[in-house]
């Protein structure tokens, strides 16, 4: 408990430190005390900043939560209007004696014109992009005030579709006209086919007032030149604006004095300057990936001095290493893969959405909740996928301390844009604050232009479907051409030479074997082709960036969003939160009846729709990480929720662990062994991410489900000195079972190093539909853990910011360790406390081999008993969800 105390006062302090564009000396909060009404109305009522004009409507009882029952369809009024937010403050007259006084907007959403004491003073048209105004001849004495007003998106953007009468092919708009390719606002706001449409306005980056003397640092970019391991030379490009002309230091130095300090004394003239100050680092140490080694960061200070007084600093972290992505013609078509530090990598991640439509209220604590589960569920990298929005800072930083590689795409989405001069020089804009903002981040992989564009131009028959003349069509792929093949990588070779760009992902389409040998693949023949899991098989590509199947969210959560009597697959309210259409509810019967047996009740749909999903993922991942060296990484769709309701995602919208995310963590483990069926033969793989030291012992089990061994052998002295997928072991299937049902037996496997077990893996020949399951006679005990130190998916649990009270509250809490031995085989283990929806166990979803005793952690409220936790703890395994 103190470490994780001390990890978190560590991480607190070192945001304090990173200093960015935002953050001046003497900055300050103006988040309090603000007022918003209707543009059409005079009343006024208190509003939260940051926050949106869906949570303040919420707030005031004014329009229900639209995320509960079939809610989101009766606020679609709120977009269509105009809004108007106020504030008054204090500014006193030494304020005023400072040279420099800003005002800061990180994001304002989207169409809003600011004024301050009436005198208009910036109009933003981009959500994706900050503004700081020097405000200082517009301010007085005493009480000022800040007005914001917020236009309507949809009527604003109206006007731009009367004008063009070109109707857009973005089919993941959730209205009749598309309006969402005119704003440069986070595109899922208007709907996509896991989240509502809740198209948001509001201050939802906050406001701050900045004072500064003599001199100000605008940013810094750490530039690294050069990394070997006797040094690296890292260019410090230092952007300065200087009031009052001068000699003054800079200086640059090591917060913990890692590397030596460099000092420059240098007359400055009065306006905006560029400085460019190199520096050395003798034997560095590396950043690396998580699984691969320390994600090590020096701790870097610039500062200005006038004689001896630090008149502006800008302090952030640096991490060294290189980080090279690998497309090109080769032996076998054309690769993708990442090299970090010289060295190839296999990427295990998924695709990062926003954790909430109404993203203000997205906490400190779920950003690190959420980085604690993929580091412990062993990502090393996550993409940022276009049609969401540019992450904050913390978010990037988090990903710097995990050691999380980001593959970070440009927002744009699964439709054309507009390309006309007004559009692209906004474009411009966003994507140069963007590049500027994350070029220093050692966590920062590559840059993707967009999603799915353009293989949609080659496959998804926009063309003929919208009915575009052959001008109209032919004027909309150059606008493409002009952004993603023009503007985006010239910004990019500017900004942030040397990063890899790419116009679009993927680079091949999914529909022909050919199209898997070359670069990576969105891969949907699963799901929206309706192939069957074993397909994952088969369909292997250089590198899979996308890939999935769907789930409904477990029991707790769908209590939080429907009633007990919408509790069925095809009521109104889970028809509402279902935003695949009409395939969604259709595609996870048709694949849960296949391999399935029907689920008893509602609650047992739940749980085999989660292992159903867990199930599939995990055969892909396993073909995956068995193709390597050919396929290089696999990042599956999607990591996380923005509202409850089904969805891709292995975490749900309130952070609860799926069964596909307990299936990652194992899938994605250092060491893994794999079995599969191929040519009637049975393999037996063992694919290892870190060379071991010492030998591993590969143990491999045919039983029945009652326990008894029919066959076994072991494979010895397996030394894992290399990073590779290895072929150790083959069986022809036949020979094997020798006539058993194979409807009743299991093929067990593990792998061994000095008596601890590195990884197992269960294998059945047989779908579980037509399985032969016993009762396994399963029994729990529960006992208190006396050293309270689980192995758990991560540090902490969260709830969202609309249920909890202060993000920071501390929560007691007490580990309970939970034993369960099953009797005969007891397949997908599930663990419920059904009075406590935030607690979560170490592990679930797992199988107990007959005779075996599997023990997991739970964090409880430190005030519940063993004797209450007993009672209320639900435990069942796949045999009784059956309907029959």
């Amino acid at each position: 408990m103190k470490n994780n105390l001390q990890y978190i006062l560590l991480l607190c302090l070192c945001m304090l430190l990173h200093t960015t564009y935002a953050q001046l000396p003497g900055g300050d909060a103006l988040n309090q005390g603000w007022e918003f009404a209707d543009a059409d109305d005079t009343l006024w009522r208190a509003a939260q900043v940051p926050g949106t004009i869906h949570t303040d409507l919420m707030s005031h009882q004014l329009i229900p939560d639209p995320y509960f029952g079939t809610n989101e369809k009766g606020v679609q009024w709120v977009d269509k209007k105009n809004w108007i937010y106020r504030k008054q403050f204090n500014v006193t007259t030494d304020l005023l004696s400072n040279d420099g006084v800003r005002l800061y907007f990180p994001e304002l959403d989207t169409y809003a014109d600011v004024y301050l004491n009436g005198q208009l003073i910036l109009q933003s048209k981009n959500m994706f992009v900050g503004h700081a105004v020097e405000v200082k001849k517009w301010l007085k004495a005493g009480v000022n005030e800040i007005r914001i007003f917020f236009h309507s998106p949809i009527r604003r953007d109206m006007q731009r579709f009367l004008e063009d009468r070109l109707i857009y092919p973005a089919g993941n708009d959730a209205n009749d006209i598309p309006l969402s390719i005119y704003a440069r606002k986070a595109p899922y706001h208007y709907g996509w086919d896991w989240g509502p449409r809740l198209v948001t306005a509001g201050i939802s980056g906050g406001v701050f007032i900045q004072t500064w003397n003599k001199a100000r640092i605008n940013e810094v970019w750490l530039q690294q030149q050069s990394l070997t391991d006797k040094a690296a030379v890292v260019n410090a490009v230092i952007d300065l604006h200087t009031a009052v002309a001068g000699k003054y230091t800079v200086r640059i130095e090591s917060t913990n004095q890692a590397f030596p300090g460099i000092t420059l004394k240098k007359e400055l003239v009065a306006g905006d300057q560029q400085l460019v100050l190199p520096f050395n680092i003798k034997n560095p140490k590396r950043w690396w990936p998580n699984g691969l080694g320390d994600p090590f960061l020096y701790e870097v200070k610039v500062a200005v001095y006038d004689g001896k007084k630090e008149v502006s600093k800008w302090v952030a972290h640096l991490g060294l290493r290189t980080v090279e992505v690998v497309n090109a013609p080769d032996s076998l078509g054309e690769s993708f893969y990442v090299k970090v530090n010289g060295q190839p990598v296999f990427m295990k991640g998924a695709n990062y959405i926003p954790q909430d439509n109404f993203r203000s209220r997205v906490n400190s604590k779920q950003y690190r909740q959420l980085f604690n589960d993929m580091q412990s569920s062993h990502f090393n990298m996550v993409r940022v996928w276009g049609g969401g929005a540019y992450e904050r800072d913390e978010f990037y930083e988090l990903a710097d301390q995990h050691g999380i590689l980001v593959w970070q795409d440009f927002m744009f989405a699964c439709t054309l844009y507009p390309s006309d001069t007004a559009f692209l020089e906004n474009v411009k804009a966003e994507v140069s604050y963007n590049i500027r903002r994350l070029r220093n981040h050692a966590s920062l992989a590559l840059w993707c232009g967009n999603n799915e564009v353009a293989v949609a131009i080659k496959n998804w028959g926009w063309r003929d479907g919208y009915g575009y003349t052959a001008p109209q069509w032919d004027n909309l792929l150059k606008g493409y051409d002009t952004l993603f093949k023009a503007l985006l990588p010239v910004q990019v070779k500017a900004l942030d030479p040397g990063r890899f760009y790419f116009h679009s992902s993927p680079i091949s389409n999914w529909g022909k074997m050919e199209d898997f040998a070359k670069g990576d693949n969105h891969y949907w023949g699963v799901w929206h082709g309706m192939e069957w899991f074993e397909a994952y098989n088969t369909h292997v590509p250089r590198f899979m960036s996308e890939y999935g199947f769907q789930s409904f969210p477990d029991i707790h959560t769908v209590r939080r969003f429907a009633d007990v009597k919408d509790h069925d697959l095809y009521s109104p309210v889970m028809l509402s939160h279902q935003k695949s259409g009409g395939r969604g509810n259709a595609a996870i019967s048709t694949y849960l009846n296949h391999y399935y047996r029907e689920p008893k009740d509602f609650p047992a749909f739940l749980y085999v729709n989660q292992v159903l999903q867990a199930e599939g993922m995990r055969i892909a991942i396993e073909a995956h990480r068995r193709a390597m060296p050919y396929c290089m990484g696999t990042l599956y769709w999607q990591l996380n929720d923005c509202w409850p309701g089904p969805s891709w995602s292995g975490i749900d919208y309130y952070g609860r662990w799926k069964a596909l995310q307990y299936y990652v963590k194992k899938a994605f483990a250092p060491v893994m062994v794999s079995n599969v069926v191929d040519n009637g033969k049975l393999q037996t793989w063992l694919i290892t991410d870190i060379a071991q030291d010492g030998p591993v012992t590969l143990d491999m089990q045919l039983m029945d489900l009652e326990g008894k061994v029919l066959w076994k052998q072991s494979v010895k002295d397996i030394m894992l000195k290399e990073v590779q997928s290895k072929l150790q072991h083959e069986v022809v299937v036949s020979e094997l079972l020798k006539g058993v049902d194979e409807r009743k037996v299991i093929f067990y496997t593990k792998v061994v190093k000095k008596d601890k077990l590195l990884t197992r893996n269960v294998y059945y020949f047989a779908n579980a539909s037509i399985m032969e399951l016993p009762d396994p006679g399963i029994q729990t005990k529960i006992t208190a853990d006396t050293n309270n130190e689980a192995d758990r998916p991560g540090e902490e649990r969260y709830v969202k910011l609309s249920d909890a009270g202060p993000e920071n509250a501390p929560v007691l809490k007490t580990t309970l360790r939970v034993t369960i031995t099953a009797n005969k085989h007891a397949r997908n283990v599930y663990l419920l406390l059904d009075k406590l929806p935030d607690t979560q166990f170490s592990d679930n979803y797992f199988d107990v081999l007959p005779g075996e005793s599997v023990t997991v952690t739970v964090k409880v409220p430190a005030q519940t008993s063993v004797q209450e936790v007993q009672e209320q703890l639900s435990v069942r395994s796949l045999r009784d969800t059956f309907k029959n």
